[in-house]
């Protein structure tokens, strides 16, 4: 009898000890959900609002150098590539004509003093002499207007950049020469009607060419266009570089960074910031309460090893930077150190 006693304790210690285990291990796996993050808070930094256009280069001043009517080249004086001058003769035009008009001017003048000694001899009304001075007048500007489309002159201090007719030719409908002021240079770059108040001339304009990788060059704000483009939204700027040394060329691809001025934001490390898959959105985990939560954000500038955050989350927020890979809304998490 007392075995038997001796045996159903034994029973119910065994059976207590057993449901003791089973009890802690069921503790222990609570703990194991939740998962282990490490957690900053999101804070306000000054941020430079830099923001960031693209632009092809243009020459200065662009001049294609045309007769105003057609007729035969005599000579071109220059080749493409040649560093010309303002006044240059650039090319000489068949000039018959203008030989015809010369010699009949020259003819009138003869006949206009002739004229002139008639009538003070009585000769001839005042009229007739009156007449032929008019007639002498009218071409005289007719022969101004040839000679200026017979001998071409360049415009500006520039370079050629191109040449369409080879001497003999008879000039048609393309322009013979082009000659385009390569210093200064200018870009035009088309910014949101956001900034129109912002934007003035004299501002200093930072420029990188595809051309020559990291290098900056310096640019300044020439030109504000008055009105806002109604289906775009953005307003033209026009960016001048004063390229002294040549390096910047029309049809250069540029980027150009125009600093807004600085403005406090929220940042956050650029390793809590997560690309959602499949897509282009972004986002973080923040904790709250002991949960994590998921937040739709839209980053703004990537400043060395953090992101600016736009929207989706506030300062002083919570943001996991490590252990969200196991995470989704809702998840209990331990914070660590």
């Amino acid at each position: 009898m007392k075995s038997n006693v001796t045996f159903k304790s034994l029973t119910l210690a065994l059976a207590s000890l057993l449901f003791a285990c089973a009890g802690s291990e069921k503790q222990g796996e609570t703990k194991e959900t939740k998962v282990k993050v490490r957690t900053v808070p999101a804070s306000l930094q000054p941020i430079e609002r830099i923001s960031t256009y693209t632009a092809t280069v243009e020459a200065g001043v662009v001049n294609q150098i045309t007769p105003a009517t057609p007729g035969r080249i005599e000579k071109i004086f220059v080749e493409v590539g040649d560093q010309v001058k303002k006044g240059q003769l650039l090319v000489q035009m068949d000039s018959s004509n203008l030989r015809q008009q010369n010699t009949q001017l020259a003819n009138l003048e003869r006949d206009h003093i002739r004229y002139r000694e008639l009538y003070k001899a009585g000769g001839m009304a005042l009229q007739q002499v009156d007449q032929i001075k008019t007639q002498i007048d009218v071409l005289k500007a007719v022969i101004n207007n040839i000679n200026e489309n017979t001998k071409l002159l360049s415009p500006i201090n520039g370079t050629v950049t191109a040449r369409n007719y080879d001497n003999g030719d008879v000039f048609g409908q393309k322009a013979i020469l082009t000659v385009q002021q390569l210093s200064p240079v200018k870009a035009l770059i088309n910014v949101s009607e956001t900034y129109f108040t912002k934007v003035h001339i004299g501002m200093t304009v930072k420029i990188k060419l595809e051309t020559y990788g990291e290098e900056t060059f310096e640019g300044k704000v020439t030109l504000v266009y008055p009105t806002i483009d109604a289906a775009s939204h953005t307003f033209g700027a026009e960016v001048t570089i004063n390229n002294r040394d040549m390096k910047v060329r029309p049809g250069m691809y540029a980027r150009v960074f125009v600093n807004f001025g600085t403005e406090e934001n929220i940042v956050v490390p650029d390793r809590a910031v997560i690309k959602q898959s499949g897509s282009n959105d972004k986002y973080v985990f923040t904790v709250e309460s002991g949960v994590a939560r998921y937040n739709k954000v839209e980053p703004g500038r990537h400043i060395g090893d953090l992101y600016e955050i736009v929207s989706g989350i506030k300062a002083g927020d919570i943001v996991v930077i490590d252990g969200h890979t196991r995470l989704v809304d809702g998840t209990e998490v331990e914070i660590i150190e």
